[in-house]
């Protein structure tokens, strides 16, 4: 493995992006998104008829994001906007008779959902509603028959980036509006919204989502929106990062619509005081930390119920695990076994779960190919989400196995990719710097990863409220007389029994009472 320097480090990063960087001005024109055109005159002219408009999001932070973005719009061209997401548990996935039993409106737009909005097309039609999807998933092979359709995934749409969350979609689609209505709405003011969705929806934080990310980020420093000021005092830190997004608030505003309402976080969102969205925010929190309890118990038998399965796809299914958390616990199963994995939380005569993803497999393609055993499906490459009956569970499992066979192993190999060896001198403030210079990180940008091999352990204590995360000082190279502290979540480490060990780490920034550190952070063990 390659011995890195700065300088090495510098061009590694700068390979990255071969094209040069996109400007927001360079954001194609949302008229290239099929059916926009005709989706914005249908709502401008209801605008103008004094109509009754709906908006119907998701439960998940790119579809609260979505709704909270129309709703602020609205607000802005005064204009009343009735505003929906559906419950999780008492309605279901999206747009569907459930929610529009309790909708009274001409047009209904939707968010970050719709796509295999069949039926519910259908009854619109039956009522006379004209029915706008706006959604980025993946269409299937029946779309639904509704007034317009804007999805930049569907074939034959000539928006030439499609890697968009619905957040996007629908923000290119107001910008849309805006310029039919000749509103005087500043879209960008929208942008420290947008980043969340673009950064928690996993988007690849190239081309114009890197441009929207980096400025929503400096946007959500300044901004007078009540949200904003509340995560800012939240984190408390001179620069907010795209990490702090995903791993800090997007999990609270998750926190919502897996173990409630999302109407909570959407309120939170859009409040006019500083006071709403604190209460709202102080409600999130409290809910994040029920999640994660919830979580840690679903995770242990989950993982227990894997080590007895053999195939290339975890499939378990237990009664009584949250359904709001069992997409978190399928991507622990993904970290602790390295196969992608599907959980499945049983109530009664039917199983409504998660999937989740690694390397190059598509696991949407794999569900898709056995719906036979399946009532629904939705999602896209990495994760999805699926309901079945009970009664199929097993030949589910046996059939999605015998999809996975015909992949090339190497497809089921995470992208952990290490960037090489770090001697101890190099890490330092100067390197931080040369790594600050590259963000935002997340997808197709990932954070980069060193390698430290058989250092030794030089000293090692447990923190935490259950003492499950080590505090390591690691002495990296056997020649090394400088040591440095890494930080190991969820795994104690014991010098007497492990005196060496093997991880790949990331470099951070952590600051603390106005203080600024270096942090390494270990991303894997290798045992």
């Amino acid at each position: 493995m390659r011995v890195l320097d700065k300088s090495s480090i510098k061009e590694l990063l700068a390979s990255r992006f071969a094209a040069e960087e996109k400007k927001l001005s360079q954001i194609p024109d949302p008229a290239l998104l099929g059916d926009a055109q005709k989706a914005v005159k249908r709502i401008a002219q209801a605008i103008q008829n004094k109509e009754r408009i709906a908006v119907v999001g998701d439960y998940d932070v790119d579809g609260i994001v979505s709704t909270a973005i129309a709703v602020e719009f609205f607000k802005l061209i005064e204009y009343p906007l009735i505003a929906t997401i559906p419950n999780r548990f008492h309605d279901g996935y999206g747009v569907n008779a459930s929610v529009l039993s309790r909708i009274d409106a001409d047009v209904i737009f939707t968010v970050d959902n719709g796509i295999t909005a069949v039926e519910a097309a259908k009854i619109c039609k039956e009522r006379g509603v004209d029915l706008i999807i706006t959604d980025h998933h993946t269409p299937p092979k029946t779309l639904p028959d509704a007034y317009a359709i804007v999805d930049p995934k569907l074939e034959g749409c000539n928006y030439p980036f499609k890697e968009i969350c619905g957040a996007q979609v629908v923000w290119l689609l107001l910008g849309l509006l805006k310029r039919e209505l000749e509103a005087d709405v500043d879209m960008g003011s929208f942008l420290d919204l947008l980043c969340i969705a673009i950064i928690a929806d996993i988007m690849p934080l190239v081309d114009i989502n890197r441009a929207l990310v980096k400025r929503g980020l400096r946007l959500l420093m300044n901004s007078k929106r009540p949200a904003s000021i509340i995560i800012r005092d939240f984190l408390n830190k001179s620069r907010i990062t795209s990490e702090d997004i995903a791993f800090m608030i997007a999990p609270r505003i998750n926190s919502a619509g897996r173990l409630e309402d999302a109407s909570i976080a959407l309120e939170f969102l859009c409040a006019e005081t500083t006071q709403k969205a604190y209460e709202q925010f102080e409600k999130l929190g409290s809910l994040n930390e029920f999640r994660k309890e919830t979580e840690a118990e679903a995770v242990a038998e989950a993982i227990a119920f894997a080590e007895k399965m053999s195939g290339d796809v975890l499939v378990v299914a237990k009664e009584g695990w949250h359904e709001g958390v069992v997409g978190i616990v399928a991507s622990r199963l993904v970290d602790r076994f390295e196969k992608p994995a599907i959980v499945l939380s049983i109530d009664g005569e039917k199983a409504k779960g998660s999937a989740r993803s690694l390397g190059d497999v598509d696991i949407f393609s794999l569900i898709a190919q056995n719906a036979k055993y399946l009532d629904k499906f939705g999602g896209h490459t990495m994760a999805a989400g699926l309901t079945l009956a009970v009664e199929n569970i097993d030949a589910f499992r046996v059939g999605i196995n015998e999809s996975a066979k015909v992949l090339p192993k190497e497809a089921f190999t995470p992208k952990d990719e290490i960037m090489g060896i770090l001697p101890a001198e190099e890490i330092d403030y100067e390197l931080l710097e040369i790594l600050e210079s590259f963000e935002p990180y997340g997808e197709a940008n990932t954070r980069p990863k060193f390698f430290a091999k058989n250092a030794e352990v030089v000293h090692a204590r447990t923190f935490g409220a259950d003492h499950s995360h080590s505090k390591l000082t690691l002495r990296l190279h056997p020649e090394d007389r400088i040591t440095h502290e890494f930080i190991l979540f969820r795994k104690v480490i014991d010098p007497s029994t492990t005196p060496h060990i093997s991880c790949s780490y990331t470099l951070n920034k952590n600051e603390f009472n106005n203080r600024i550190s270096l942090q390494l952070l270990v991303s894997k063990v290798y045992e």
